[in-house]
């Protein structure tokens, strides 16, 4: 695994500012579409993923980024470290027939667009799946 340490002592970080400046210096290092396989919030328990009941929380993100392809572990101070992997050599997929919907709660789902009929924008049990720590966000 490469390791990058920046010694970051700007503005304090988000994780919003924090991935970007991650993925900015993954860029500078020969990585063409840098993607965050995990990451972790020093001094805290925020971190993706998040540990099964049983696992280590101080190595277990790390372990699972490094196990499904990062390569690049980037550290930012001694706020957040995030593993990255390269997605270029990646297949990309057209338009899936998904999208992201809430209901009246505004609970997320994910929903298969087609099944959802007339009712375009209600979630449905037949056509939606009700986000949560497994199936994340991705539309």
């Amino acid at each position: 695994m490469q390791n990058i340490h920046i010694n970051y002592q700007g503005d304090a970080l988000n994780y919003d500012s924090a991935s970007l400046l991650a993925k900015g210096v993954a860029r500078q290092n020969q990585m063409h579409e840098p993607t965050i396989m995990a990451w972790r919030r020093h001094n805290s328990l925020d971190m993706y993923p998040a540990p099964y009941e049983g696992a280590d929380p101080e190595t277990w993100w790390e372990k699972y980024g490094a196990g499904n392809g990062g390569f690049m572990e980037i550290s930012l101070g001694t706020d957040y470290c995030f593993i990255m992997m390269d997605a270029s050599g990646y297949e990309t997929v057209d338009q899936l027939p998904l999208r992201n919907l809430s209901d009246s709660r505004g609970d997320p789902y994910l929903c298969f667009t087609p099944m959802l009929g007339k009712s375009g924008n209600t979630p449905t049990p037949e056509a939606c799946t009700a986000l949560d720590g497994w199936l994340a966000d991705q539309y």
